[in-house]
C-alpha cells in the first residue's frame, strides 16, 4: 500500500500544506487507498528536503507534481481526458500560477505576521522539548524570511501582499464562476490543486486578514465545502 509522507494535520485541516493535502485529495478522487505517515520529522527523510512524498511498494517519489504522474501511470488514470488541449494548457497555467502565488501568500500569512504565527508557533512547535521549542522557531522563521526575500514577496508591504492574494482569488473566483468545479461538471487533476490551497484559507481555523478575505468569495466557500464533503467527510 501507498504511504504519504506529510506534516500532519494543523489549523483543523488534515495538513497544512497545500502540496501534502493536494496529494492526500488526489489520491482520494482516484479511489487509490493508502496509509498517512504524519510527522514534521518526515522532512528529515525527504530526498529532495520537501513535503510531501510517497513510498510506493519501495519506490520513492518526492514532489506533488511528480507523485500525481507517477500515480496516473501506474493506475492508468487520466481525470482530464474530458478536456480540450487548450483547456488542458489553461489548467496546467492556472496550477503553476497559484504554486508560485498564492502558496507563498499563505507562507506568509502565517510565518510573518504578527497575529498569525503566535499561534502557528504554538501549533507547529510547542511539543518539541526545551529548549528545542524556543530555539527551532527561531531559527525556522528565520529562514522562511529569508526564502520570501529571495522569492521576492518578502520584498513587499502587507498590504501589497494582500492585494497580490485577493487578485489570485477574484481571478481564480471568475473562473469557477457558477460550476461545480473549476473546469466544469466533473473533477480534474486541477481539483486537487486548487482545493489544496484554498482549504488553506477557507476551512482553516485560523482567523486572519487572508482568511476572512478569501471566505468573502461565495463561490470559493462553496466549491471547498463541496469538495471537502465529497472526499473528506466520511
Amino acid at each position: 500500500m501507498i504511504k504519504l509522507y506529510g506534516f500532519g494535520s494543523s489549523f483543523g485541516l488534515p495538513d497544512a500544506s497545500p502540496f501534502v493535502l493536494k496529494v492526500h485529495t488526489y489520491l482520494r478522487m482516484i479511489g487509490v487507498e493508502y496509509e498517512n505517515d504524519q510527522n514534521m520529522a518526515n522532512l528529515q527523510s525527504s530526498p529532495k528536503g520537501k513535503l510531501p512524498f510517497i513510498d510506493d511498494g519501495g519506490q520513492i517519489i518526492p514532489d506533488s507534481a511528480f507523485i500525481i504522474e507517477h500515480l496516473n501511470a501506474k493506475h492508468n488514470i487520466d481525470l482530464d481526458q474530458f478536456l480540450s488541449e487548450e483547456e488542458k494548457g489553461l489548467a496546467y497555467l492556472i496550477g503553476k500560477s497559484l504554486d508560485e502565488d498564492l502558496y507563498w501568500c499563505i507562507v506568509y500569512s502565517r510565518w510573518i505576521r504578527e497575529d498569525t504565527w503566535p499561534i502557528a508557533k504554538k501549533v507547529w512547535f510547542d511539543k518539541m522539548p526545551f529548549p528545542l521549542r524556543h530555539i527551532i522557531p527561531l531559527v525556522a522563521r528565520r529562514g522562511v524570511k529569508d526564502k520570501l526575500q529571495k522569492q521576492g514577496l518578502g520584498r513587499h508591504s502587507d498590504q501589497e501582499i494582500l492585494t497580490i492574494a485577493d487578485k489570485s482569488l477574484k481571478s481564480l473566483s471568475a473562473v469557477l464562476g457558477k460550476k461545480d468545479f473549476i473546469m466544469g461538471d466533473q473533477v480534474c487533476s486541477l481539483d486537487a490543486n486548487v482545493y489544496g490551497l484554498l482549504a488553506q484559507f477557507i476551512l482553516s481555523d485560523l482567523d486572519n486578514d487572508f482568511t476572512r478575505m478569501a471566505k468573502a468569495y461565495p463561490n470559493l466557500v462553496e466549491y471547498c465545502n463541496r469538495m471537502n464533503q465529497k472526499y473528506f467527510v466520511n
